[in-house]
């Protein structure tokens, strides 16, 4: 079966936006993609919204967007899962295409988080946990459920704190170098560990911030994609997983059984060797919402064994020129975490990546032409990993 390919990608800078509605975030980044791959508003016969919602004032997304940018009567659909949403809308928009139901499919990945104020956001997405056993009689919130993974993990393999900072210096410095990005200022390991904890051992600098923003694709099949551009990426893969919502059912809080069972699908149908992936991969962006899930990523994508994530980013193999380069936009720490868009934004990165288009001081040594995205919805609920290649 033919690959689906990007031909198009926008983004918006991440932060808190005040001054645009909801639908012209959206129609900024859409824009963008349909002016990066020479398609019109009519030339689109799809739109997929990644959208979770629930902070915002918008209920139906999908039909307000599509009718902003004048895609009235096209087929259009809201997709949810949880912060993985925005490559749940990429899968979906990649399956129509290459099934042959859509010719060209528009992705957008959209939040507008900041409608609400911090503590009904923190409330709303510590439901998305398991409501009734966990929100509801222990009070856990996300900050405090991966807190649980980072003290587990501390204990079992004697990671300290600063290693875990280490992630976030990474990724505040490559956040530092993309005018996307929601912090853009550098922090070090000393910033950290004086920043105030949430939820002990993850302090304020080790927590993705609440973010607005959107990021957009244009896709079509691998047939039809040379007619667009000169310069496609194909979606080689796109393996998934579901786990249980309740983390008192999981064997262990070391990783996530999900992210595991989708890298080996996305490794299997690209024809990557799961026991030595970064051999082929020249780039991951990995889901960061806590500076305890990129070292988690790390091993269960099988970059490292478990136990070595964080020697990794200690010795700073994940930084351009190393082993394998991890978040280079910032990643959800420093570029943001607007959750619908989150997926869509990762995707838009490895593009530009893959294209030899992105900011010149963080462009990878694209040798292999091959990028992987790891999204992860809930306390690793949903799992999409992606393989991407030119």
């Amino acid at each position: 079966m033919e690959s689906a390919a990007v031909i198009g990608v926008g983004i918006t800078r991440y932060g808190r936006i005040t001054d645009r509605s909801f639908a012209e975030i959206a129609f900024e980044a859409a824009w963008e993609a349909m002016r990066d791959a020479g398609v019109d508003r009519e030339g689109v016969d799809l739109l997929v919204v990644g959208n979770v919602g629930g902070w915002s004032s918008e209920p139906l997304p999908a039909v307000t967007i599509s009718e902003y940018l004048g895609l009235d009567g096209n087929g259009s659909m809201r997709v949810e899962a949880a912060c993985a949403s925005g490559s749940a809308a990429i899968k979906v928009a990649a399956d129509a295409v290459t099934s042959g139901q859509s010719e060209v499919a528009m992705v957008i990945g959209v939040e507008r988080m900041n409608e609400s104020p911090v503590t009904n956001v923190v409330e709303l997405i510590g439901r998305a946990g398991n409501y009734f056993w966990e929100f509801e009689n222990f009070g856990l919130t996300f900050p405090a459920y991966y807190a649980l993974y980072a003290n587990s993990y501390m204990q079992i393999y004697g990671a300290k704190e600063e290693d875990l900072a280490e992630v976030a210096v990474k990724n505040h410095y490559y956040g530092s170098l993309n005018p996307k990005a929601y912090f853009r200022q550098r922090v070090t390991v000393d910033d950290v560990m004086k920043s105030r904890y949430v939820a002990w051992p993850l302090k304020l600098l080790d927590c993705s911030p609440i973010t607005d923003g959107a990021a957009a694709l244009i896709v079509t099949s691998e047939g039809k994609a040379r007619e667009f551009t000169d310069t496609p990426v194909y979606i080689r893969s796109i393996g998934t997983g579901t786990g249980t919502s309740n983390i008192s059912r999981r064997d262990d809080l070391l990783g996530f059984d999900a992210v595991r069972k989708a890298a080996r699908e996305a490794y299997r149908r690209a024809g990557i060797d799961p026991s030595r992936p970064h051999r082929q991969i020249d780039l991951a962006l990995v889901h960061d919402c806590f500076t305890i899930a990129e070292v988690m990523a790390y091993e269960d994508l099988g970059f490292v064994r478990r136990g070595e994530g964080y020697m990794l980013v200690k010795e700073h193999q994940t930084y351009i020129g190393g082993i394998v380069p991890v978040n280079t936009d910032g990643g959800l720490k420093a570029k943001g975490h607007p959750i619908g868009a989150t997926g869509v934004g990762m995707a838009v990165e490895v593009v530009k990546q893959l294209r030899r288009a992105a900011d010149p001081q963080r462009q990878v040594d694209v040798r292999n032409g091959v990028a992987l995205t790891h999204n992860v919805g809930g306390t690793g609920h949903y799992a999409y990993v992606a393989i991407y290649s030119i």
